[in-house]
């Protein structure tokens, strides 16, 4: 293999031009980024750089000069089409970069509201350039609405108050990320941020977003209005595949992958775009939206695309997040949901300091923990070693 172009300049694309050059590969390194920053980290964007704490400099991923890896950096070119079959990438400009081998790492964008309005002050966060956008607003007008309590809009209700500006959060469920952790540990999220002031309505459906110009108001079924000068839609994400139609690639909610990664000859995915069958979960076909994730499956789709043919170890990882909130550390690990068995191992929910796992098939699945991350981690192992739910009851008492 002579030439590997990346596609997708943030932590995954990163992390695997990184690995290519360790391992030893010697050829022709592109790597392409449809924003024109140098590759930074996502998670300060809701929380430090967003509050003003850090400046840009911060956020930035390799300290190491870039010239160290000779290679060449596209940066604020879109890929707009692949051909996996010549591995032909099209750029918006409409050159071609053609390669060997390809790494996609196009990542994921912020899902958005059907009928949203066009004014000013209106946000999603994803990007550096969202975010700064957004600390702006915020610096201008005192009442922010949240659409969506999942970890982006819980962390960016945390910076605002922290600000002392005036937050309400809408969420449609009955409680924070309920359907993955369940009533009891979704009434503890939606009781943090209460305490600290956040105005938390829960179970409520947006009907309009208006203003003039400028957003104003966000009008709900039932009649009630939320007065607000900026508002964070914060309702999911989905993988930036649309680009790869006629690709030739399966796409189904990302890019399909066997358990080694690879999509297609030469061509293998990582981080928020990639699917794939995780070994450590009975083959569970998973796409995960998060930075261990992505920094891990940067390095694993960077050492499959150099193994021979048949060669290429499964990526069996154990999924981890992690979420700071009011002074909280909320971290989870492996795979669970709030229909699953959850049993409290230490402290208590009520206190925000409790550590919880979680049982499918037998099997300790799942560990979510509130400033316990010692705790977390090592529950993260029990779960990589397939433990019986029992067992792990008791492992670390």
């Amino acid at each position: 293999m002579d030439s590997i172009a990346v596609v997708g300049a943030s932590l995954a694309g990163l992390r695997a031009v990184e690995t290519l050059r360790r391992l030893g590969f010697a050829g022709r390194l592109t790597l392409i980024g449809a924003e024109s920053h140098l590759p930074y980290d996502r998670p300060p964007l809701s929380k430090e750089l967003l509050s003003g704490e850090w400046d840009h400099d911060r956020v930035v991923l390799r300290k190491a000069p870039y010239d160290e890896l000779d290679l060449e950096l596209l940066l604020g070119f879109r890929a707009t089409a692949l051909d996996a079959a010549s591995r032909a990438i099209t750029l918006h400009d409409g050159r071609t970069v053609v390669a060997d081998g390809i790494v996609l790492a196009t990542g994921a964008a912020p899902r958005v509201l059907p009928g949203l309005p066009a004014l000013d002050g209106i946000r999603t966060l994803r990007t550096l350039d969202d975010c700064m956008g957004l600390r702006a607003d915020m610096e201008r007008g005192a009442r922010v609405c949240v659409i969506g309590a999942g970890f982006i809009g819980a962390e960016v209700a945390a910076t605002a108050r922290a600000r002392g500006l005036e937050v309400t959060v809408l969420e449609a469920l009955e409680a924070p990320m309920v359907r993955g952790v369940g009533t009891r540990i979704g009434a503890s999220l939606a009781a943090l941020h209460r305490a600290n002031g956040v105005d938390l309505r829960t179970g409520v459906t947006v009907e309009a977003v208006e203003g003039d110009g400028r957003v104003e108001r966000v009008r709900l079924a039932g009649g009630d209005v939320v007065a607000c000068d900026v508002l964070l839609v914060a309702v999911g994400a989905a993988p930036c595949t649309d680009w790869l139609d006629g690709s030739g690639l399966v796409i189904d909610d990302g890019v399909v992958c066997d358990e080694t990664l690879l999509a297609a000859p030469g061509v293998v995915a990582a981080g928020d775009v990639a699917r794939w069958p995780n070994p450590t979960f009975d083959g569970e076909s998973m796409r995960i939206e998060h930075w261990t994730n992505a920094a891990e499956q940067g390095m694993h789709a960077a050492s499959r695309l150099l193994a021979a043919d048949g060669d290429g170890a499964p990526f069996a990882a154990v999924p981890f997040v992690w979420s700071d909130q009011f002074g909280v550390k909320i971290q989870s690990a492996g795979r669970f949901s709030g229909a699953d068995r959850m049993e409290v191992v230490h402290g208590a929910i009520d206190e925000h300091r409790f550590v919880a796992i979680f049982e499918r098939a037998g099997r300790v699945s799942g560990v979510l923990g509130c400033s316990e991350p010692r705790r977390v981690m090592q529950y993260r192992r029990l779960i990589g070693a397939r433990t019986p739910f029992d067992e792990a009851l008791t492992a670390l008492q």
